[in-house]
């Protein structure tokens, strides 16, 4: 396709990965795109994804599912997402945007720069989810309302930044433009740290509570402990240095409220932690 005419109505796209992510994606854009194909290596999930018609075509072999893609979105784990990144030139001979779906961009970003010159790359990260994968989970409104962070690349293109802006508004997303740098010392504190918190709070449960002692205040804290590590462990990884020095912030943090304990500090107690909920309430308000 010309660049300047990118027409997402038009573009053969093939999704790889039918997880939640990708599955409630082609769950929206099936019917909106000329031919919406499915990579996935898993058969249960490629069966079911037949049954619940969520996609035109879906199989396990990157040569049919990759045929003359104009559009291929990356909804994999991200340790996938940089070895898709490595193979498709050897599936896609003919111009193509890509565009991934991980939680940390900076590696994703350095594998799209090596990608040949047919290839128009571009990183995002939609802003929403929950802890329950898998198709099975999927739903056409899981990215309505929620923001699209989109991080460019220097070289990429028209059709690139027009495919992923068609894209954002059918799902009914916001599109939010930012530095991958920047996102992923944003997404360290506000996604990969909270993850890290809600397992650690899991551990340190005893091992004989009652599940008829678990109320709403737990679940909600520990409801991030939900997820596979197999979908978190690799943006960890990625994102290593980010969740690291956010771990330090927290640290801190607690050893504030601690100290204040230990001390009986109790009119400090109750002022850290009237900044935390004015904090909690500027965030989500």
């Amino acid at each position: 396709m010309d660049e300047p005419g990118f027409k997402l109505s038009e573009a053969k796209v093939t999704v790889i990965g039918l997880g939640l992510m990708g599955g409630s994606l082609a769950l929206r854009l099936k019917g909106h795109c000329a031919r919406l194909n499915a990579l996935d290596v898993d058969a249960p999930t490629l069966e079911l994804a037949q049954r619940m018609d969520a996609v035109d075509a879906a199989g396990s072999d990157p040569r049919a599912m990759l045929a003359d893609a104009d559009m291929v979105i990356l909804a994999c784990p991200l340790p996938e997402i940089v070895a898709w990144l490595g193979r498709l030139p050897q599936y896609v001979e003919n111009a193509c945007v890509v565009l991934d779906l991980a939680s940390a961009k900076r590696g994703v970003l350095a594998a799209m720069q090596a990608l040949p010159p047919r290839f128009d790359p571009l990183g995002g990260h939609p802003i929403c989810g929950k802890e329950k994968l898998t198709l099975l989970n999927a739903e056409d409104t899981l990215f309505e309302n929620a923001a699209f962070v989109l991080t460019p690349l220097e070289r990429s293109g028209a059709a690139a930044r027009s495919a992923a802006l068609q894209l954002i508004e059918l799902l009914g997303a916001r599109p939010l433009w930012m530095d991958a740098a920047e996102h992923d010392g944003t997404l360290a504190a506000v996604s990969h740290l909270p993850f890290l918190l809600s397992s650690a709070l899991s551990l340190s449960m005893p091992d004989a509570l009652s599940p008829e002692l678990v109320g709403p205040g737990f679940r909600s804290t520990a409801r991030l402990a939900g997820t596979p590590s197999g979908m978190m462990g690799g943006v960890l990884a990625a994102n290593r240095d980010r969740v690291l020095a956010e771990m330090e912030v927290f640290r801190k943090r607690l050893a504030e409220i601690e100290v204040a304990l230990q001390l009986e500090e109790y009119a400090e107690l109750n002022t850290i932690l009237d900044a935390a909920r004015g904090r909690y309430l500027a965030l989500t308000s």
